[in-house]
């Protein structure tokens, strides 16, 4: 198996210069500086770069898993079975999959064209500005509303433990 060597030569206006390209003069400028060139890769690395990509991602996640303190593997792991196995609990409680499936597609369908309807909006020219003060006005006329005074925030409070209920339900 050949192998090329190449040089890699740094002149003083700090530019690059590959010789594999061919070149005019055989010796280097005096102004350059010639870097010797890196032997070329073992032959056991080519034949299986994978194995040998895969070993050298595993060093350095045991370097980070030092110099950390702590085993990235273990973290990730402790929460991840819990979550599954509640929604997997859920899911076994529902009686009507079918109603639940197609709902969950209805509002990805509805999520995707709401959104296409907000960027065909925001491409017209006065109407994002405009909807953007409309939004400004309400938020300021929700605070004053709702947020200001004692009985108002108490009265909203209530309001949201009451919706929060009713949307749990009372078990």
């Amino acid at each position: 198996m050949a192998s090329s060597s190449s040089t890699l030569s740094i002149s003083s206006s700090s530019t690059l210069v590959d010789t594999k390209a061919p070149r005019h003069s055989a010796a280097p400028s005096p102004q350059c500086v010639t870097l010797p060139t890196l032997p070329p890769p073992p032959v056991q690395s080519q034949n299986r770069p994978g194995k040998t990509t895969a070993y050298c991602r595993k060093i350095a996640r045991n370097v980070m898993a030092m110099a950390t303190g702590e085993a990235p593997a273990e973290v990730a792991t402790t929460e991840f079975p819990e979550i599954v196995k509640t929604v997997q609990e859920a899911w076994e409680k529902v009686e009507d999959k079918y109603a639940v499936s197609s709902l969950g597609v209805a509002v990805a369908v509805a999520l995707w064209g709401s959104t296409g309807l907000i960027s065909a909006i925001d491409r017209l020219p006065l109407v994002p500005g405009a909807l953007e003060l409309v939004g400004i006005g309400y938020t300021g006329w929700f605070a004053y509303k709702n947020l200001v005074f004692k009985p108002d925030r108490e009265a909203l409070t209530q309001k949201i433990k009451d919706t929060y209920k009713d949307i749990i339900g009372s078990s």
